[in-house]
């Protein structure tokens, strides 16, 4: 039986409720009361005071609901839905104040119901087995899901474009899971071996017209080769050392690409990657050099669209196995080994496990999967440059891995729709899109803040 909750004041929440109004007002004014204005006589300032005006009142309210969650849950939570539905249907000055008036009232209602009925904490009170193959399960509806995307009629070209990002995105993070969630190491030089992958395919497609597939292999290759080279003498640091040289690795990684212009084209990137194409049928109009075309093959009118959904199908397959991969090897010796090298790497010493050698082998998986996602954007892209490796990417990488739950397939999937998927989703926002995105991201760390799926799973465990 649960304790009684302590006696709340009454005064209290409308005590803070002003509180938060007078200091969202304050913070409000500079930030959305004035607006720059391009007329005939030049740029003018606008005063929006009835903005202003809506921030405050909606924080006021929002805060006054959210200081009765303890005292009344239930019909908390019914006045944040219906004040949601009359802010998303009401002729509000802007956007972005409609998006934060209904994502706070989501947020109450939420917690109002949490209150409600999970007061005892919104835990996940279940066997680890069972948690598991409830994990497995969600995972698998959701590749289902995935693989009937492109044949929904709502599927346009802009949606399966997003997808494909989505997913390169999923498959650079099960790889460096693989190093950091797995294997316990920060990586902050990712971007390089997905860099060297990219670089890789479009080199060896324009000097030798390679095939993609052989490219393809040749970049996952070269790239754990070099992670090989790398990791031998690095991977003896650990913790933030590690994570600085792996830092300079891809700085100079990207410097190289950028001064020599001889190989790589400097800033001005490598043009004309030839596109993948299925069993030697080309998605063009009209097949080069006599080569067929896929719609020839089948009979069917030619759609640019047809060379996109091959291209979603060809990143699914690849994150699918790059994410196979990294769960089938967790439950091996060398998984085990870096769960306990993860976990205490003194320990491991003791027990007599070959740690370089460990190391080394996780560095390396990780880089062949970054190598691989690379030589696939190659080839999507059709254009590679410098810019597109920035240290930006590393970050967008690790943010997934450590949002999901380190070490969490279904977290890595989760996060990455919402990292990279979500703010196109936001883009009538506009300038507000990223405002919208950072909350979102303040907010989960807030509720969860060991990631979306904190609980991380042993590999193998003894039955009791």
């Amino acid at each position: 039986m649960s304790a009684p909750s302590p006696a709340i004041d009454p005064r209290a929440p409308w005590r803070d409720a002003l509180v938060t109004a007078a200091i969202a007002a304050v913070l409000a004014l500079p930030l959305a009361g004035f607006r720059t204005v391009d007329r005939a006589d030049g740029l003018t300032l606008d005063l929006r005071l009835l903005d202003v005006g809506y921030v405050t009142a909606m924080i006021f309210a929002g805060r006054l609901l959210y200081g009765f969650v303890k005292v009344i849950p239930g019909i908390v939570a019914a006045l944040a839905v219906v004040m949601g539905v009359v802010l998303h249907y009401a002729d509000l000055p802007n956007p972005f104040l409609r998006f934060v008036g209904v994502a706070g009232c989501a947020v109450i209602g939420f917690a109002g119901l949490r209150q409600k009925f999970f007061a005892e904490g919104f835990k996940l009170a279940l066997p680890v087995t069972k948690a598991g193959r409830m994990a497995d399960v969600a995972l698998g509806v959701m590749a289902l899901a995935a693989v009937a995307l492109p044949l929904l009629p709502f599927t346009d070209r802009y949606m399966l474009d997003v997808m494909v990002m989505v997913l390169t995105y999923v498959a650079l993070a099960f790889g460096l899971n693989i190093i950091v969630g797995y294997a316990g190491l920060l990586d902050l030089g990712f971007v390089g071996f997905y860099a060297i992958g990219a670089y890789t395919c479009a080199l060896l497609a324009q000097a030798f017209g390679i095939g993609f597939w052989m490219t393809l292999l040749a970049a996952g290759g070269l790239a754990a080769m070099t992670a090989g080279i790398i990791g031998t003498p690095v991977l003896r640091l650990r913790g933030d050392y590690l994570a600085i040289v792996t830092l300079g690795f891809a700085e100079i990684v990207r410097l190289v690409l950028i001064n020599w212009t001889t190989l790589t084209g400097g800033p001005n990137g490598v043009s004309g990657v030839p596109r993948p194409g299925l069993f030697g049928l080309e998605f063009a109009v009209s097949g080069k050099n006599g080569a067929g075309t896929f719609h020839e093959f089948f009979g069917i009118p030619f759609a640019p669209i047809h060379r996109l959904v091959f291209l979603y199908y060809l990143m699914f397959v690849l994150a699918a196995a790059i994410g196979w991969l990294s769960w089938a090897l967790r439950r091996l010796p060398i998984g085990r080994a870096w769960e306990a090298l993860r976990e205490d790497e003194i320990a491991c010493a003791a027990v007599g496990i070959d740690r370089a050698r460990v190391k080394l082998c996780a560095y390396m998986l990780g880089a062949a999967c970054a190598g691989l996602c690379g030589a696939f954007f190659a080839a999507r892209q059709g254009f590679i440059s410098p810019e597109s490796f920035s240290f930006a990417e590393t970050t967008a990488v690790l943010a997934i891995v450590v949002l999901g739950g380190v070490g969490h397939h279904l977290g890595i999937v989760l996060a990455a729709l919402f990292i990279i998927g979500l703010p196109e989703l936001f883009r009538e926002l506009e300038q507000y899109r990223m405002i919208a995105f950072g909350a979102g991201m303040v907010l989960i760390m807030i509720w969860r803040p060991g990631g979306l799926m904190a609980t991380r799973l042993p590999g193998i465990f003894l039955k009791r």
